[in-house]
């Protein structure tokens, strides 16, 4: 299956929207091919406001995120890879989504794998308790 990470980003950010408030991604500045300005990276991360009044041209794909934005008055198109977003939130209130990092083998793809049932080799049964 495909990743759920680009459709929960597009659900969250109209909710955000929606709400009258502002949505922010969360990115991981360290991924390969992510552009954003570096001047404003602090960590290895950096935190976007993608407000409909901030950006032009918000493109939320399947794969990548794109936008042109001003940072300290200068023009500057911004481009990741939907997996460097790693959380999408409101700034008035903290409400949103934390997305696992990419790397520990949950991209939020699927369902957790069951837990083991160790029965010490005995099976299972019932019984009539009064």
């Amino acid at each position: 299956m495909t990743s759920s990470r680009p459709y929960l980003i597009r659900a969250l950010y109209q909710w955000i929207v929606d709400n009258g408030l502002t949505p922010h991604l969360l990115v991981d500045a360290s991924m390969p091919d992510v552009n954003v300005p570096s001047q404003h990276v602090s960590d290895g991360k950096i935190v976007l406001n993608v407000h409909p009044n901030s950006v032009r041209e918000l493109s939320l794909e399947n794969d990548w995120i794109s936008f042109s934005a001003r940072f300290s008055g200068a023009p500057y198109k911004v481009i990741f890879p939907v997996r460097a977003t790693l959380a999408i939130y409101a700034r008035e209130n903290g409400q949103g989504m934390v997305f696992p990092e990419e790397g520990n083998g949950d991209d939020g793809g699927g369902p957790p794998s069951p837990p083991s049932s160790d029965t010490g080799g005995r099976k299972p049964s019932l019984r009539v308790v009064k």
